[in-house]
């Protein structure tokens, strides 16, 4: 793995690491379910929900890592770059601009027209 010196170069890198539609589904699962958990725990005012946090998210997203991507997580050597990426990949998708992303970091062809995570 390279050494990458900023998060603009590290951001094309982890699209790639994440160039499979259900490798990305499963960390949109997990960031989904790390939002709604922080939401509970502030609404709630129960600190126990916090626990699940990182449960949630990382559970998830490395399952997706060794179930469908087949790689390693780059959490390990860049872990806030990566949970910062995993934010931004989340809300590109949701504002349904990940696919430019996607193909500017080389990540597959569109396959899916009018998918905003095609490719």
């Amino acid at each position: 793995m390279n050494r990458y010196r900023s998060f603009a170069e590290f951001w094309p890198f982890y699209l790639r690491e994440h160039s499979r539609p259900a490798t990305r589904a499963l960390h949109y699962a997990g960031t989904t379910l790390v939002i709604l958990l922080a939401a509970g725990a502030i609404a709630s005012g129960d600190a126990r929900l916090m626990i699940a946090l990182p449960i949630a998210g990382y559970g998830f997203a490395w399952a997706s890592h060794a179930a469908v991507e087949h790689n390693r997580p780059a959490t390990f050597k860049y872990p806030l770059w990566s949970l910062a990426a995993d934010f931004r990949m989340f809300f590109l998708w949701l504002t349904g601009r990940i696919g430019r992303e996607l193909q500017d970091a080389g990540v597959g062809q569109n396959r899916h027209p009018g998918r905003p995570d095609a490719g």
